[in-house]
């Protein structure tokens, strides 16, 4: 393939106190600077997140006039689905130079609430929310529950991640639990309980945040300040819009997306050296692993345990940063780990980076593969 990620930065995390284009605006100017770029060589933006029109009103607050825009609202997953489109983009020649920015202020602004968005003309709603799910977290409980049943697994199982991603935050300096000290099983397990059988540590944290990344054509990636990070391959699946609509709640659409991923860059889980995975709850990390085909059903606890494979080093949704939609933060990861740029979590002789978002409520997955430069 020949398009490239050139460019990343995060903003502000935690509690920033910031408006969303004020988050925006300061991942977007890290990014290009990262790449030794300037808004005026920006001809493309896709961007979610700011209202129903976020992209044509983040081209007009930066006072760019973009030729192509995305502004495809999927979740978490959505900023993964723009790096596929992006590429397409420039290899088509419609624009040359992408932006895919992010920000959220939902922690600030006490946006976010347990019962989450109710839309009542959505048919899900009609024979869902009798029941008083809280949204999200009642509808990835009910896969954790049919997991453990199904399966044989124990809670410890979903702990262990949650343990693994504050083992990597304790590396990251911007992780927002990166000072708050070691997790254990018992902990997590003796934390409240939010929606059986997930506890407050089961869930990602809700933060400010936001981030961006900046793609071009390799041939011209090669000439700018950084190092150039090859999309390799991406896939993505949308699947059941509800919970009663899933035929099977451990089946979840990254099966389809990592096999589409794979099959587009020749690569399968095997040469994966580093892997970023949407973790807005323990369960989905079990999930996704097994989805991806990193180990068999019913493995991933173990295979977490183990730490078979680096992944969410940066601590992830559960010990880094969550503002509501983590997906571009999965891609920024996965560039500075292929770049090298990570200190004390980087993963030595990393080669191949996954980047895999999940969006609504197991719905949208897109799995994105990228590489260094050869």
């Amino acid at each position: 393939m020949s398009v490239a990620v050139v460019g990343a930065a995060e903003s502000d995390l935690g509690v920033t106190g910031k408006t969303i284009m004020e988050l925006q605006t300061q991942a977007i100017t890290g990014a290009l600077a990262d790449a030794g770029l300037t808004l005026a060589d920006v001809d493309g933006l896709a961007t979610a997140g700011v209202s129903r029109f976020s992209a044509t009103q983040v081209a007009d607050y930066l006072g760019i006039r973009p030729a192509w825009t995305d502004s495809t609202f999927a979740g978490g997953s959505a900023f993964e689905m723009y790096v596929a489109r992006a590429a397409q983009a420039i290899e088509a020649g419609q624009c040359t130079t992408v932006l895919i920015s992010y920000g959220s202020n939902q922690r600030s602004a006490r946006s976010r609430s347990l019962s989450g968005v109710l839309e009542p003309h959505t048919p899900e709603t009609e024979f869902e929310s009798p029941y008083g799910p809280l949204y999200p977290i009642s509808y990835y409980a009910m896969a954790a529950q049919r997991y453990l049943h199904v399966h044989g697994a124990k809670r410890e199982d979903l702990a262990e991640v949650a343990v693994a991603a504050r083992e990597w935050a304790l590396l990251n300096p911007k992780a927002y639990r990166h000072d708050a000290g070691a997790l254990t099983v018992d902990d997590v397990l003796a934390s409240p309980m939010v929606s059986s059988p997930l506890t407050v540590a089961d869930c990602c944290l809700v933060t400010d945040g936001g981030g961006a990344i900046v793609l071009t054509s390799l041939e011209r990636a090669r000439d700018l300040r950084r190092p150039p990070v090859v999309v390799l391959g991406y896939g993505e699946a949308t699947t059941n819009t509800g919970m009663a609509s899933a035929p099977d709640l451990l089946e979840p659409g990254s099966v389809a997306s990592g096999r589409r991923a794979f099959a587009m860059a020749g690569l399968g889980p095997q040469d994966v050296d580093v892997a970023q995975l949407y973790d807005s709850f323990t369960i989905t990390v079990l999930l996704t692993l097994e989805g991806l085909g990193f180990c068999g059903p019913g493995e991933a606890g173990d295979f977490v345990r183990r730490r078979a494979l680096p992944y969410n080093t940066n601590g992830g949704g559960l010990s880094y940063c969550h503002p509501g939609m983590y997906g571009l933060l999965l891609l920024i990861e996965a560039v500075r780990q292929l770049r090298g740029e990570c200190g004390r979590r980087q993963v030595d002789g990393a080669q191949v980076a996954l980047a895999h978002g999940t969006g609504g409520i197991l719905s949208t997955h897109a799995t994105v593969l990228l590489g260094v430069d050869r």
